[in-house]
């Protein structure tokens, strides 16, 4: 049994608070066991968060194509059987490593605040209305996929992109089954979509019952909108007709996104961001991600010794409780760095570090909580045979984003107003309460929990790994990334494993449900007021190895790993 761990002023002081230790646990049927999907191949390699999608990238590798060619290929094919997580009405981040250069590229789609958009906007008769900014079009920002995904491809690929559309554009017109995980959220949200005839028609039975899973979906208007963006998507989508619909659906339903929003659009290339754990080189995506908050947990672990304490022991768990509350303190200084200055290079200093892991693994004071934001969203990483990796995020943030599809084009439009803050204190959909930093401004993009990351091991790929699931992305990523390099874990093991998540505010440590009744009770008895819920996010991974690729992706959303 693994040693436990001796914090009692830490533990008298969060009795002092709760004088009792409740465990909340939620409960959705039987407790079952994650079980991880995986696969091996020699050369190339695609992970998603659907089959079809997975599959998608692959054809396109087999055809030729590079990573970047599949990662196209994938995420417009996750857009059709994934709506409800991402899309291109929504955006993104995509990491790269190119092979040729040795070097990694960070790519930044994430949606931007229209114009007209101001911080008081969701303020009503002197209080704030946060449910303007997840439902209806008020809540609806500048979607960046397709301006990403075609930067993306005209830097580093090699394919038309109306070649690699093409998966995309049969799944939408041929069909593609209902997956589970989407199965089960069309009924949560079914009283503000059933009434919608686009969403009618696509997710619902003729009586108005949501379809069940396996059930054969198609949406033969996005298939047309896609076929019709031909090779040049940026100039189809954000400018002319397409950009014109978009505008006048948006306004008639009271919201602020207009035509120029659209053709003002633009990508962001960005130096990513790096650290070095353990004998590994670990790069992400700079801020609007707060994809430096993993860094910082891993940086605080780094030569710590964890991999002594035992997988997911009590002891661990604690050490990785504390540090998870450090860097989600820190993350109330990320934000746009066009608007803020965000002080990375400090976060991320040798100093900063040992004096957050001083606070965290000793309980002195630290500055007051301002906690996270963001929802659901889609993952997946690609290697091709040259040796690149890809590894995306992409969302439309809270399920079918703001509720709305633009009818004649099938498009599901993203609710990313939510993840600024609203107003200071009001919670987003996450409870994560809204900063100075990320109010809302004209042309701003929002903080996002999307944390992809490729880590080198002497100058070469070792591991591909994020996720979805809001701010539970931050905490799943770094788990996994531990659990592989510390105590040396396959992918689908990683995966597996139950997780915890502390993300500073609320004083709660969330667990899953599948983490053992000894190991729960050990960090109650430590004073940690614990809530049980179903999981935490969805994590998908590549270890990768000369000749030896090894895939591992979260079946919570129904997801495909394939390879040759």
């Amino acid at each position: 049994m693994p040693t436990k761990p001796n914090f009692p002023a830490a533990a008298a002081r969060r009795r002092a608070r709760l004088p009792i230790v409740t465990l909340l646990i939620v409960v959705f049927g039987a407790r079952v066991t994650r079980v991880a999907g995986a696969a091996a191949a020699p050369h190339a390699m695609v992970v998603a968060e659907s089959a079809p999608a997975a599959r998608a990238g692959l054809e396109i590798l087999r055809k030729g194509g590079n990573a970047v060619d599949a990662a196209v290929a994938t995420a417009l094919a996750l857009g059709v059987t994934n709506a409800s997580s991402c899309g291109i009405g929504g955006g993104g981040f995509m990491l790269i490593y190119w092979a040729k250069t040795g070097k990694l590229y960070a790519l930044d789609y994430r949606e931007v605040a229209p114009a007209a958009a101001r911080a008081d906007m969701y303020m009503r008769s002197g209080q704030p209305d946060e449910q303007l900014a997840r439902t209806g079009a008020l809540a609806v920002a500048v979607p960046g996929e397709l301006a990403g995904l075609d930067a993306a491809r005209r830097r580093f690929g090699t394919m038309e992109f109306s070649r690699l559309a093409a998966p995309a554009i049969k799944l939408a017109r041929a069909g593609f089954p209902l997956n589970p995980h989407m199965a089960r959220e069309i009924p949560l949200i079914a009283p503000l979509i059933n009434q919608d005839p686009s969403f009618r028609a696509i997710y619902f039975n003729p009586d108005g019952t949501p379809r069940h899973a396996g059930a054969m979906l198609h949406n033969p208007n996005l298939a047309a909108l896609i076929e019709s963006l031909g090779d040049d998507p940026d100039a189809r989508f954000y400018h002319g007709e397409i950009a014109a619909k978009i505008a006048d659906f948006v306004k008639a339903r009271g919201g602020i996104l207009t035509a120029q929003d659209l053709a003002n659009y633009r990508p962001v290339w960005r130096d990513p961001i790096h650290l070095a754990y353990d004998g590994y080189d670990l790069y992400t995506i700079p801020p609007p991600s707060s994809a430096g908050v993993v860094l910082e947990i891993l940086g605080m672990l780094s030569n710590s010794g964890v991999a002594g304490l035992g997988v997911d022991s009590p002891a661990y768990l604690a050490r990785l409780i504390e540090v998870m509350r450090q860097g989600f303190i820190d993350r109330a200084q990320y934000a746009d760095p066009a608007f803020v200055k965000v002080p990375i290079a400090t976060l991320l200093s040798p100093q900063h570090l040992a004096a957050a892991r001083e606070r965290a693994l000793h309980h002195l004071p630290a500055p007051p909580a301002a906690p996270a934001h963001d929802h659901g969203t889609s993952n997946f990483a690609i290697v091709d045979r040259f040796g690149n990796v890809v590894e995306v995020t992409t969302t439309v943030n809270t399920i079918f984003g703001a509720k709305l599809m633009v009818p004649s084009l099938g498009l599901v439009l993203n609710d990313e107003m939510d993840d600024f803050g609203v107003a200071p204190g009001v919670p987003n959909v996450f409870k994560l309460v809204g900063e100075e930093n990320n109010e809302v401004a004209p042309g701003k993009r929002p903080l996002s929990s999307m944390s992809p990351l490729i880590a080198l091991k002497n100058g070469r790929p070792a591991l591909a790994v994020g996720g979805s699931g809001g701010p539970t992305i931050i905490s799943g990523v770094a788990q996994v990334t531990i659990d592989t390099f510390a105590y040396h874990l396959n992918p689908e093991a990683a995966v597996r494993l139950p997780r915890v998540h502390q993300q500073a505010h609320p004083d709660l440590v969330f667990i899953e449900q599948n983490l053992p009744f000894r190991t729960r009770d050990e960090l109650a008895a430590m004073g940690y007021h614990l809530k049980i819920v179903p999981e935490l996010g969805a994590i998908s991974a590549i270890r990768i190895r000369p000749g030896a690729l090894r895939g591992a992706f979260d079946p919570l959303k129904g997801g495909g790993a394939v390879g040759d």
